[in-house]
């Protein structure tokens, strides 16, 4: 559910390259606002699917969207819990996380301070109450060619830079943050399946680079005349300038599974943009 998101359809495009049988299911199959979605949703699930609930409205910014979210994981919950499908996986966010000096690790406190954790945290919660087996993913900043949203971050960056357009950084971009590409959250995603997982796994790769950095990079890769610019800040630091993972829950599940570096994760989503690589 959800897979014409970024997150969703790069799940569903590499389960299908791993030859597995995938029903995509957007918001022109079913609208989980709708009256009737869930019963809609019901209908099309088997008790041997694994289901993916990758749809919500994201980045969660309002009240409004807030409560739409709400409705939404209602609806899908609802479904689940009367179809009792072989396994369900959620698609959360590591802003559920509260900031923390030291790496966040998957029992840190889960104190959100924004709506966006807010909605994300209610959301595991429902499908913790009422759906098992579940396992529930909370990827970092993910970046990606195909990503819709074009954050602050290797997303955006990536598009000015390709543009020949001004890089505005907030502040002096000196913030340290874990970026995973969207093909490692996937990767993960199917292993959950394959193993039968459940449980809650945070993706991300374990190490901060800051914004200016991963800005310098774009630039050296686009080869255009892109410039970097500082910008005076209105407010404090997000995050007082630091957000680390720990990526030892990642390591402990799948042992032989390593997380794409940042410098080779943005070479291969340049390369992706421009036809060069192959997903």
């Amino acid at each position: 559910m959800g897979a014409g998101g970024f997150i969703g359809s790069a799940i569903a495009d590499s389960l299908q390259r791993d030859g597995t049988s995938v029903l995509r299911v957007t918001r022109n199959d079913i609208d989980l606002l709708a009256s009737g979605a869930s019963l809609q949703l019901e209908k099309l699930l088997r008790t041997d699917d694994v289901f993916i609930a990758a749809s919500a409205m994201a980045p969660c910014k309002n009240p409004a969207m807030l409560r739409d979210n709400m409705i939404m994981a209602e609806t899908m919950v609802s479904a689940l819990s009367r179809a009792c499908v072989a396994h369900v996986i959620n698609i959360s966010s590591d802003a559920v996380y509260t900031d923390s000096t030291q790496p966040l690790t998957e029992t840190s406190p889960k104190s959100p301070e924004n709506l966006h954790g807010v909605m994300h945290l209610a959301r595991e919660l429902m499908f913790q109450t009422l759906v098992t087996p579940l396992a529930i993913v909370r990827p970092t900043l993910v970046y990606g060619a195909r990503d819709p949203h074009n954050g602050y971050g290797p997303n955006k960056f990536r598009r000015l830079a390709n543009n020949s357009e001004t890089i505005v950084l907030f502040g002096k971009g000196e913030e340290q943050r874990d970026h995973v590409m969207v093909d490692d959250v996937a990767e993960l995603t199917i292993r959950i399946i394959k193993h039968g997982s459940t449980g809650v796994l945070t993706a991300a790769t374990g190490n901060v680079t800051s914004f200016r950095a991963v800005a310098d990079k774009v630039v050296e890769l686009s080869a255009k005349k892109a410039v970097i610019k500082d910008s005076a800040r209105n407010g404090p630091m997000p995050h007082n300038g630091y957000r680390a993972f720990s990526a030892e829950a990642t390591k402990t599940a799948f042992p032989d599974f390593n997380y794409t570096p940042i410098w080779d994760g943005l070479k291969k989503v340049q390369a992706e943009e421009f036809g060069h690589g192959a997903r």
